[in-house]
């Protein structure tokens, strides 16, 4: 059997105990490594597990996936996800391809926590999220705006935005790779600020009131984790925060949010002032 197991958002220890078992007992286990990223390295968990950890990078899941699906009909094969299996749709065109497999593999699937979830530590109640979008780096000639729609979507309807934003793990080097050659660009972890600063940039070029300076927004980071951090502001306020190690997300807020979770979010405010003045003029009776 192919078992897809989530790892939650933190470190070893988050696994469940059912999934620990059958990583112990698997013939083979991988470990998914760009969708998202454990605070914890390789060795920590082959150390954990007792078991050696075959590192799954993007190229080998999307590419060679039937190395990995090799023999699953026969015997076990443990696919570690960072958070929950189901979060990224490449996991789900993964169970597709073992179901489609001559002859097919059984599956199964050990859910955890994710972002998806886990973001409710900032006291937004989850009921009041809308659809949630990706952040990717903006480059000097490429500084993509599709997220935009789907978050006016959200303001429109007065719900919490969900942010997540760019990893670059194991991403090849365009200029080595025109001149035939493989090499890998350092790992890339996009912060609060960054986001912050490119959902204001691309305000300043739409300019529907999406997204403005004083957009009242969460970030997070290392969510789970013992040095978890929150901090609530205006963006222009957190473009400007040092949130420390990834990974980080940000919350866009609603108008429609009540006034239990402004209450919540205020706690981590960076500016108690300022966020009392912008809730009382753009928020406050919207909801």
């Amino acid at each position: 059997m192919l078992y897809l197991i989530g790892l939650g958002l933190a470190d070893h220890r988050d696994i469940s105990v059912k999934g620990l078992e059958i990583v112990k007992k698997a013939e083979r286990v991988y470990l998914e490594a760009y969708t998202a990223v454990l605070l914890v390295d390789k060795e920590q968990l082959e150390a954990y597990y007792g078991r050696e950890v075959i590192i799954a990078d993007r190229e080998m899941v999307e590419s060679s996936s039937d190395e990995i699906l090799a023999d699953a009909d026969k015997v076990d094969v443990a696919f570690l996800v960072v958070g929950d299996p189901f979060s990224a749709t490449t996991h789900t065109d993964f169970v597709l391809r073992a179901r489609q497999n001559d002859p097919p593999i059984p599956t199964r699937v050990l859910p955890n926590a994710s972002i998806l979830t886990g973001i409710g530590c900032t006291g937004l109640s989850l009921y009041n999220f809308g659809q949630t979008v990706s952040m990717v780096f903006f480059t000097e000639n490429w500084k993509p705006s599709s997220y935009y729609d789907r978050v006016k979507e959200n303001v429109g309807l007065g719900l919490h935005t969900l942010v997540l934003v760019d990893i670059k793990v194991k991403e090849p080097n365009l200029e080595a790779m025109a001149r035939g050659r493989i090499r890998y660009e350092p790992p890339r972890y996009m912060t609060v600020a960054q986001c912050a600063a490119q959902m204001i940039e691309t305000e300043e070029e739409r300019g529907e009131g999406v997204c403005g300076r004083e957009a009242l927004a969460v970030g997070v980071a290392r969510v789970g984790a013992e040095d978890q951090l929150i901090r609530a502001g205006t963006l222009e306020e957190l473009a400007e925060v040092d949130m420390g190690k990834p990974l980080h997300s940000l919350v866009l807020v609603g108008k429609r949010m009540h006034e239990m979770e402004r209450d919540f979010i205020r706690d981590f405010a960076v500016n108690k002032e300022t966020f009392d003045r912008v809730w009382a003029r753009d928020y406050e009776g919207k909801a």
